[in-house]
């Protein structure tokens, strides 16, 4: 039974008494899967589940869509469940990956804005079987044909285990009457097109095609777990949080290459092929030697960044100070800057003198030829700097060229100042008006609240 499948993964991953966020459209696969779960609420063992349904309407069929929302809600609301909802902005571009890419942001806001322990979307296992199809006519390896992970950091897929007959089964058999959305009989879409005439011609070959799409994935897993013992080993060297470093990535072989891209891509949750990976390698090869860097669009509003030093992506929600941060230093002590803490003190002559490390968040400085107050904020137009140990003053911004600070950070440098004399770009150096010759007048550090 479905309710016992659901029971076992909530005991799996240890969920029994957690905030959970789930994938609610209406359809078949979810209105099962909300009504699953408020029989297991209604339940002992499960009581202290905390469920919200989160229903994102994607704006594509006017009123079709709003009538849905409003069935949703009153749905999610007959069972008890706080119900979430946001509409997509107009125009939301009609294609399958636009549409996936806006539904789940949408699932993380709602995931951080009720500090939920997980996000369940109900994809069931003949979902799965069309996407190792569409994956094998996509070309994107064996990455790929794992198909849909039952796991993924906070997304789980309770009933990916479970066909779409069983489920349409479920809705008959508790009088349930999904929505149903009229663009999933539109053969445009790719997946579409699959599941309602390729697999049809397939199951005239093997009545079990799906099972068999189904067990491939789980051979590709295997096979996968077997390639993963040798890159945990590489991984330790190549990345640096979520960043590749350039210079250990270009050790690597070509076929390896391919795999981290794989994987790096598949991160992001594209739709991907063999085409699109190998244009990131390409543009990888052909930019990895710049000191100043180059961007690949992969997506709306999303960059891939390249340089000597790093591999990363640039999201589209950059977080960035407040333009008008404005914080004047006027004396000894402590300020704070975000969820940032500035602390400037007098130098000690018993403290042990030791230059820091240009990209340290301490400095020593003299400050015996500077008048207070100084500012800490964000760059500006017309911002110059001294840089220490040379002659003469240059922009800020051929500065930040000359140490190659990718353009999509510069915005959230802090920047201690003297007007429009930078005296520190925290974490990257120092002016020659506050460098010490030879002994500090104070110490100056910024670190995390």
């Amino acid at each position: 039974m479905i309710i016992d499948e659901v029971s076992k993964f909530l005991k799996k991953y240890q969920l029994e008494d957690k905030t959970i966020i789930v994938g609610f459209s209406g359809g078949f696969d979810s209105m099962c899967l909300l009504d699953v779960l408020s029989k297991l609420h209604n339940t002992e063992e499960f009581k202290e589940l905390n469920i919200i349904a989160a229903h994102f309407n994607h704006n594509w069929r006017g009123a079709e869509a709003l009538k849905e929302q409003e069935i949703c809600k009153l749905f999610a609301s007959s069972k008890g469940f706080e119900f979430y909802t946001k509409t997509g902005a107009v125009p939301l571009k009609k294609s399958e990956n636009e549409a996936r890419l806006a539904r789940y942001e949408f699932f993380e806001d709602a995931y951080e804005y009720y500090d939920a322990d997980a996000v369940f979307t109900a994809h069931n296992r003949d979902d799965n079987a069309e996407t190792v199809l569409y994956r094998v006519i996509k070309g994107t390896g064996l990455v790929g044909l794992k198909g849909i992970s039952e796991k993924r950091d906070y997304f789980y897929r309770p009933i990916l285990n479970i066909s779409r007959t069983e489920i349409l089964k479920y809705c008959e058999e508790n009088n349930l009457i999904p929505n149903f959305d009229s663009s999933n009989d539109d053969i445009q879409f790719k997946r579409n097109f699959l599941r309602l005439n390729v697999i049809p011609i397939l199951e005239k070959i093997n009545t079990n095609v799906k099972d068999s799409l189904c067990n491939l994935a789980k051979v590709a897993r295997s096979e996968d777990l077997i390639i993963e013992e040798y890159l945990e080993i590489l991984r330790k060297n190549i990345y640096d949080g979520e960043k590749l470093i350039s210079v250990e990535y270009a050790k690597l072989s070509k076929p390896v290459k391919f795999r981290i891209l794989h994987e790096f891509v598949q991160k992001l949750d594209l739709d991907y092929d063999y085409k699109k990976i190998n244009e990131i390698y390409e543009f990888i090869e052909n930019n990895i030697t710049q000191k100043n860097g180059s961007t690949l669009s992969l997506a709306t509003s999303l960059w891939l960044y390249v340089d000597n030093k790093i591999i990363e992506t640039i999201p589209p929600k950059v977080k960035k100070f407040s333009e008008n941060i404005n914080v004047i230093i006027d004396d000894l002590g402590e300020y704070y800057i975000g969820d940032k803490k500035l602390t400037i003190k007098k130098y000690e002559e018993k403290e042990l003198f030791v230059f820091p490390e240009a990209t340290s968040n301490f400095v020593y400085v003299d400050l015996s030829k500077i008048k207070m107050p100084l500012t800490i904020r964000t760059r500006q137009d017309g911002d110059m700097i001294s840089p220490f140990g040379m002659s003469g003053s240059m922009k800020l911004k051929k500065y930040l060229n000359s140490k190659c600070i990718p353009r999509h950070n510069r915005d959230n440098l802090l920047l201690l100042t003297d007007k429009k004399e930078i005296l520190w770009v925290i974490g990257v150096g120092i002016s020659n008006k506050i460098g010490v010759v030879d002994t500090p007048t104070h110490v100056i550090e910024i670190n995390n609240r």
